[in-house]
């Protein structure tokens, strides 16, 4: 049972690798499009600075303990790209949110990282160390799958999606449950804990960002002509236009100088309307001079 376990746990570590390779090169078309716009726009460096920042806690804890070769590498290539992103993300952000980067920069991978292996190397010995250093990455790791709140309260402030990557949610998720299963077979809590807490931010941001979705949808449609909900056919809607005008027109006759120049306007409205495909309904203000 022990060798199967095993076995089962270096599967779920190999495809765990697998989906955590996928979800460091998932930021790829955020940075694209920031090359192309010259700008990080709404886009935040946190995600990026606490990750490397993790991967680096995450390395520090797989050389302290025994058959953990699959957290080395998926962790060494993360520090590598997460580096790239951030500096990256540098280059394009404005001066002041460089400089807050920057600070953040210092004080985690430069401050914090170097104080923590400070203290554990004099203070800890031994199995005692690598329990400190564990819970350590445990809490960071909750740092790394609570970072993107920020984005989700963005994205629940402006009713907008833009700045929240569908990828970077769905395969969060995915390497939630991986690396869980991982630690669970390895009877590893510092690794299988802080996944179920990612799993739950997961599928949290996947059903923000499709009800965030949806509307936007909805809108493009109606800007292109196929989301008129409820439509009728044209000669109705100018059929009805015709009728709500009608009913605000004097009688031809008798008529005031004002009413004539009213009426004169409202009929120019409706040959517009005869001639032109409506998308949105058309509002007249009869009461306006």
């Amino acid at each position: 049972m022990a060798g199967m376990s095993g076995h089962w746990a270096f599967a779920f570590g190999v495809l765990g690798n697998i989906i955590s390779f996928i979800v460091f090169l998932s930021p790829i078309p955020t940075f694209y499009k920031i090359y192309k716009k010259k700008s990080t726009e709404g886009y935040q460096s946190i995600p990026y600075v606490v990750a490397l920042f993790s991967s680096m806690l995450w390395i520090y804890y797989a050389f302290l303990k025994t058959n953990t070769t699959l957290l080395i590498t998926i962790n060494s290539f993360g520090v590598f790209i997460e580096t790239i992103y951030v500096g990256f993300y540098l280059f394009y952000a404005p001066k002041k949110v460089r400089v807050q980067t920057i600070k953040m920069l210092l004080l985690s991978v430069v401050g914090g990282f170097g104080a923590i292996i400070l203290v554990t190397q004099f203070l800890f010995k031994g199995a005692v160390r690598g329990q400190v250093v564990g819970w350590i990455c445990l809490v960071f790791s909750l740092c790394v799958f609570v970072a993107p709140l920020g984005i989700v309260r963005q994205v629940i402030k402006t009713k907008s999606v833009e700045y929240m990557p569908l990828l970077l949610s769905v395969f969060l998720t995915l390497s939630a449950v991986a690396w869980f299963f991982y630690g669970l077979l390895l009877k590893d809590i510092n690794i299988a804990a802080p996944n179920v807490l990612g799993f739950i931010f997961g599928i949290l941001q996947i059903v923000l960002y499709l009800n965030g979705a949806a509307p936007r949808r909805k809108w493009i449609a109606m800007a292109r002509g196929r989301g008129r909900g409820p439509d009728r056919p044209r000669k109705e809607r100018i059929k009805a236009f015709d009728s709500s005008v009608g009913a605000r027109l004097p009688p031809v006759k008798d008529k005031t100088p004002a009413q004539t120049k009213q009426h004169h306007r409202l009929s120019g409205v409706k040959d517009i309307v005869e001639d032109v495909d409506l998308v949105t309904p058309v509002t007249v203000d009869v009461n306006r001079p």
